[in-house]
Order: C-alpha cells, then structure tokens, then sequence
C-alpha cells in the first residue's frame, strides 16, 4: 500500500500569494506535484488536514472547472467556500473587498478580467490571494497541466510541448511553468497574436528554451505534448469572426498530430470550442488526456491550498 506524505511537515510556499506562475520556484512546484499526486492517491489521508478554515471564492467570469474544483478541493481538506459572482470592486473599493475578507475567511481565490485585480487584492489582504485565472496568467491550470505530462511521461527533461493558437495567458503560464520544469515550448501564433513580450523576457530570464513561430507543424513537429485553446477567450467576442478568420490555418487536427511523438498526448484547457481550434476526432482520439487534466485541477489545487493555508 502506497505510504502517504501526509504526516511528513508540508512545504509552505515562498510567496504570500499565487498571483502568477513565477511565485512558485521551481522547487515549490515539483514538490506541490508531488503532493498533488500523493493527494490523488490517498485523498482520505488528507480529510481533516485544513479542517475549520474558509475560502472565499470571487469570480468576474463564468466557470465550471475553477469554481467547483475549488469548492470540492477545500471541502475535501476538511474546510469550506463561500462564493460571489459579480464585477470585484463595482460596489466599493477593492481595497475594502479584501480587507473584509481577510477578516472572513483564510484565504481568497479570484478568477478575474484584468491582473491588476489580483494585484490589488493581493496588496491589500492579509490572507494569501490565488489567481483562479487573469487576462495575464492561468497557474492553476498550468499545475493540473503539468501534473498530467507528468503521470503520462514520469519527467519533463527533454519533452517538447508545442502550444498552437493564441499567445494568451494560457501559452504564458505554460511558458513559464512547463518551461521552468525543463520542458522545451514551442508556441505557434499568428503575426500578431504572439505572447506578451514582458512575459517572453520573464521566461528568457528564467532560462526557459523556447521557440516562437508563426508554422503549426514546426511547433507540432515532434512533440510529445500538443495543446490549444479557444481563439476567442471570455471578453474578446467582438473579435470572435475576426479571430475565426485570422487562426483558420492554426487547427489541432488528425493531420497536425501524425507530425508528433508517437507517444505524444493532446491537451486543451477547456472549454473547447469543437471544430475550431480543434477538432472532435483529436479531442476523442486516445492521445487525448483532456479528462485527466480537468481532474488534476482538483488534486493540484488541494495541494496549492495546503501549502499557502496549512
């Protein structure tokens, strides 16, 4: 019977917050994968283990993964959420949102429009602040992500993830976690639509090898991980035939995964928009590991909250 790591002391995070990818070192995120899997396996060992504490979950944006991941990822360390759907700070300052909150609850998750939302949250409360998700970054999806490459491959030196689609918060986070793990990303982009400059220098810094192209097969070519996301994100739907137009070339399809590794897994983020950026013959196939990664959001964030709560 597998020995769990749940009486062994639990490494706490560095940082105060998880506002995004880069506030958890290298060595943080390995051993959050570890426990993250070990959570997965032994997931009664942990029932009590943040029993009596309180989230607070604030979301700008409609959700089902994030929000009910993060809802059973507490209840099942013993603790509970609360929830709000709305505009964060239309009703009164930020500033006060959080300095009611920390007051409340031990720790506040937010799945917001704009980074700077997450800043200021995170400035102002006491508590640690979790981005659930910004126009910036996506880390607690880039966790349950890399937890999948690692169940299916066992390590992350010398795999190739190639990112196809838009340069989004999503192809930053992977940039900036898979990367940091020793992965080699290649993100194919339209002119135009590539990543955040700031962020390809954070990455550089960091030493990550990546590649920036404008080909699908060059990015695909080889690569153990293929991966995309929608071409229009939540607040781009005025852009949404624009985009269809401008990313038509840039489809995961049969095609574009016969250029892969032959062991290589297909993952996407979800929602998937079927027939646009990929196809549903991909997302059936049994290179797809789609589900997989949408569970590990679950054991990944529990182990997110028990080393900031714990």
């Amino acid at each position: 019977m597998a020995t769990s790591l749940v009486e062994q002391p639990i490494l706490k995070m560095s940082a105060p917050d998880l506002r995004g990818d880069l506030d958890l070192t290298v060595e943080e995120t390995r051993r959050l994968l570890e426990l993250a899997i070990d959570l997965k396996r032994n997931a009664s060992a942990y029932a009590t283990a943040l029993q009596g504490r309180s989230l607070s979950l604030l979301f700008e944006k409609p959700s089902l993964r994030t929000r009910l991941t993060f809802e059973l990822a507490i209840q099942q360390l013993g603790g509970y959420a609360v929830s709000s759907i709305g505009m964060i700070g239309d009703r009164e300052p930020l500033k006060d949102v959080a300095r009611n909150l920390d007051r409340w609850t031990q720790g506040i998750v937010a799945r917001v429009f704009s980074q700077e939302t997450i800043e200021g949250l995170a400035q102002w409360s006491r508590v640690p602040v979790i981005n659930a998700l910004s126009d910036l970054y996506h880390p607690c999806q880039a966790l349950a992500d890399v937890q999948t490459v690692l169940e299916r491959f066992g390590h992350f030196e010398g795999l190739k993830l190639a990112y196809i689609g838009d340069g989004n918060n999503m192809a930053h986070s992977l940039l900036l976690t898979a990367g940091r793990l020793g992965m080699h990303v290649a993100i194919a982009a339209p002119n135009g639509y590539g990543p955040n400059p700031d962020v390809l220098s954070a990455a550089a810094n960091a030493g990550v090898q990546y590649t920036l192209t404008s080909d699908p097969a060059e990015a695909a070519n080889g690569a153990h991980v293929v991966y995309t996301d929608v071409w229009a994100s939540m607040g781009q739907e005025t852009e949404a035939e624009e985009r269809k137009r401008v990313f038509a070339g840039f489809q995961v399809d049969d095609v574009l995964m016969a250029q892969t590794a032959r062991n290589a897994i297909f993952l996407h983020c979800l929602p998937a928009k079927r027939g646009q950026e990929v196809t549903d013959s991909v997302m059936e196939s049994a290179q797809s590991a789609i589900f997989d990664q949408a569970e590990n959001r679950l054991h990944a964030q529990k182990a997110l909250l028990l080393m900031l709560l714990r």
